[in-house]
């Protein structure tokens, strides 16, 4: 083996793969067997990230970047003048095992260009994933880019290695596909989430009858969108999620904001990189969607195509519906304590379970976490006080934005003095 070699393509081949952010890895139960190399439990493997997203306990490469497409976006597209390699099969494996045993990672996410064809490409991802469960007994954790238009066999036969199947959409919305990559369709984007969606259903109902059911997919698909790239506004973008999560049950949709790569009329000009706040807003919406029982319509429509970025969607859908509040802590149901501005779901599941035993007041509720910054302007409690009184929504807003910006200028200098600071993920409440 040339390990200078190998080491340039890795150079590559990793850096071409860190614009891909749908990397999770929780979900699957793949147990050691027959004394093989690693497993992956049921609380999904551990990993790190670093400071622009990128998974480091995966071994997150392409097979090549080589590619026959021209997509407008893609720093990989066939007109970019960039250093190509491509790994062979066998590398890929022996990569794996090396970075494992040296406990460099706990599994592989392993993506591609599209080289020949996608029925090619695809081919020789299912081979990678192939190889290390069957000849060199890897339990660890799989996860497989579908390539859009590859073969339902192939798919078929990926599902069986893989512990989670993603093909990337791309772009929003099929106007910004067309103009962007026209040498794409959307459709070859549905076919593999059908084939694996399908897959997934019928691995389920067989399991009830049979035990033995060799597994399908346990940890699910995924899918990706590149944001700011083609002007979409965050309802078009979220009503798309919407879409994906109910018709092909989507575990996960992630939202990459477009770093901007060429000087193309078509994109955003260099410099214009998407706010992180953007992105975080689409998250923050997405765990909405999924978590707390929203309806995508109630957070963004016609009146509202865009969200807030001065505060949480959550916040910004309780200032428009003043008249659905104060809720009472004691009384409502757990759908409307979700929706209260400062609660989360802990939140809710404690406020159930202690008015079992008494009345909750304000003290009640601090002790049990909710913001109370945002929280006390929306509900009633076992306390005479109703913070919100007559304010307005614009009043309560300024008002919100104010208490936080004291607290975090005291937090952030509670931690400066303590010298000490960490990558924290925002909590939605």
């Amino acid at each position: 083996m040339n390990f200078d070699r190998i080491k340039e393509k890795l150079s590559i081949l990793a850096d071409a793969a860190k614009y891909d952010v749908s990397c999770s890895s929780s979900g699957s139960k793949r147990l050691n067997k027959d004394k093989g190399l690693g497993d992956s439990s049921g609380m999904g493997i551990c990993h790190s990230y670093t400071e622009d997203g990128r998974c480091v306990s995966l071994l997150k490469i392409l097979l090549t970047n080589h590619c026959i497409f021209d997509c407008a976006y893609c720093v990989t597209r066939k007109s970019n003048d960039i250093r190509r390699a491509a790994f062979k099969v066998q590398e890929v494996v022996d990569l794996t095992i090396a970075f494992y045993r040296r406990n460099y990672i706990e599994g592989l996410f392993l993506s591609s260009g599209i080289f020949k064809s996608a029925d090619t490409t695809m081919e020789r991802l299912v081979a990678v994933a192939r190889k290390l469960r069957e000849e060199e007994n890897f339990n660890g954790y799989i996860h497989l880019k579908s390539i859009p238009g590859a073969s339902d066999e192939l798919m078929q036969e990926a599902g069986k290695y893989a512990d989670r199947l993603s093909v990337n959409i791309e772009i929003p919305s099929e106007k910004g596909l067309k103009l962007l990559a026209p040498d794409k369709k959307r459709e070859d984007f549905i076919k593999p989430m059908k084939t694996v969606q399908n897959g997934i259903i019928k691995y389920k109902n067989e399991k009830k009858l049979f035990k033995s059911t060799p597994s399908f997919a346990p940890a699910g698909q995924s899918t990706q969108m590149i944001i700011g790239a083609s002007g979409e506004t965050d309802a078009e973008i979220m009503y798309t999620s919407s879409y994906f999560y109910k018709k092909f049950g989507m575990k996960r949709v992630y939202y990459s904001g477009y770093i901007p790569i060429s000087f193309d009329s078509r994109l955003p000009s260099i410099g214009t990189e998407v706010p992180m706040l953007r992105e975080n807003r689409l998250y923050q919406t997405d765990w909405l969607l999924r978590f707390y029982g929203f309806d995508i319509r109630e957070l963004l429509n016609k009146e509202h195509p865009n969200l807030d970025s001065d505060i949480d969607p959550k916040l910004s859908w309780a200032l428009r519906n003043l008249h659905l509040f104060p809720i009472d802590i004691n009384r409502a149901d757990k759908q409307s304590l979700a929706r209260i501005p400062g609660v989360g779901m802990r939140s809710v599941s404690k406020i159930l379970h202690a008015r079992r035993y008494r009345r909750l007041n304000w003290e009640h509720l601090k002790a049990i976490g909710i913001a109370m910054n945002r929280a006390k302007y929306f509900i009633l409690c076992d306390s005479s006080d109703f913070e919100r009184k007559d304010r307005t929504a614009a009043q309560l807003k300024s008002l919100i934005l104010s208490n936080s910006s004291s607290k975090f200028q005291k937090t952030h200098n509670s931690a400066q003095l303590n010298l000490f600071s960490a990558n924290q993920t925002p909590i939605l409440r």
